[in-house]
């Protein structure tokens, strides 16, 4: 109990710790925060962001910051780059995304969006498509016992957007390359995205514009190998859900919410999850 309410108070130590550098932080894309998205930034725009990023495992909970710097280069295409500062780490850490944008481990991952497909119609109404690519390094040598190598992540995203109602559909493939004959098992992911911006924050700046997101997350990690051996269990399976929240004024943005699992059915080479938290500050240049 000691243990938890320590972790517990140094992760709302960290989040006050985030608040008090709010004017050097903020988030890219009025999008959601776990599951895949559409947005690009104009060309010639940028944004850095700040995210808290907290999984649960057992009687385990990690504790990370991630800060993700993006630029437009045209209007459908921009470039990132994420690094991460890792606080509090889980003994034998889940194989996820945990965020759509950045991922949820020391790994430094620079990625490419391009949104392909682009069709407005109505007031405010568009439908389109993005595709992802990106590639990390890590930033630690091992985790959970195995050599950590070079990884890449794809994945493409569609969706519709309107003033008042959002949804993202999308999936992507994370893969990690062998390390001194140790591999990290990869991660096939699915994502869905419902949001909702109700009549009376469709309001210009100074008003404040806030946005509800239903999020869900379906893992499929695989296993990890050491020394060249596995056990062949198949596929752990992994169904999250839960609320966010979207706040912006101005050129400022404040994100959050919560991820609870609904459904697990892991191998013996992973542990149960619990809730995650993410709490995300972003800023447009």
């Amino acid at each position: 109990m000691k243990k938890c309410k320590d972790k517990m108070k140094l992760l709302l130590n960290t989040i006050g710790l985030m608040f008090s550098f709010i004017p050097l932080m903020a988030q890219q894309g009025h999008g959601p925060i776990y599951a895949l998205a559409t947005p690009t930034l104009g060309k010639g725009a940028a944004s850095f962001d700040v995210a808290a990023m907290s999984m649960e495992s057992q009687d385990q909970r990690s504790l990370m910051l991630r800060y993700l710097w993006s630029y437009g280069i045209t209007q459908n295409l921009q470039i990132n780059l994420s690094t991460p500062t890792l606080i509090d780490k889980i003994d034998m850490p889940p194989i996820t995304r945990g965020n759509a944008m950045m991922p949820a481990n020391g790994d430094i991952e620079a990625s490419m969006y391009y949104r392909f497909f682009h069709n407005d119609f109505g007031i405010g109404k568009r439908i389109e498509s993005t595709a992802i690519v990106g590639g990390a390094l890590p930033a630690e040598k091992m985790r959970d016992g195995i050599r950590v190598g070079n990884s890449i992540h794809t994945a493409l995203v569609a969706g519709y957007v309107s003033r008042t109602w959002y949804s993202w559909v999308g999936g992507g493939y994370h893969y990690y390359f062998k390390k001194d004959n140790d591999q990290i098992g990869n991660l096939l992911y699915a994502t869905f995205a419902l949001g909702y911006r109700p009549s009376f924050f469709q309001q210009d700046y100074p008003k404040a514009d806030w946005r509800l997101f239903l999020e869900s997350v379906a893992e499929f990690p695989g296993e990890n190998i050491s020394k060249g051996t596995t056990d062949l269990g198949g596929r752990s399976k992994k169904y999250f859900l839960g609320p966010t929240v979207l706040g912006l004024y101005g050129a400022w943005g404040i994100s959050g919410g919560l991820l609870f699992p609904v459904y697990q059915q892991v191998t013996d080479s992973f542990e149960r999850e619990g809730v995650r938290l993410t709490i995300h500050f972003s800023y447009w240049f």
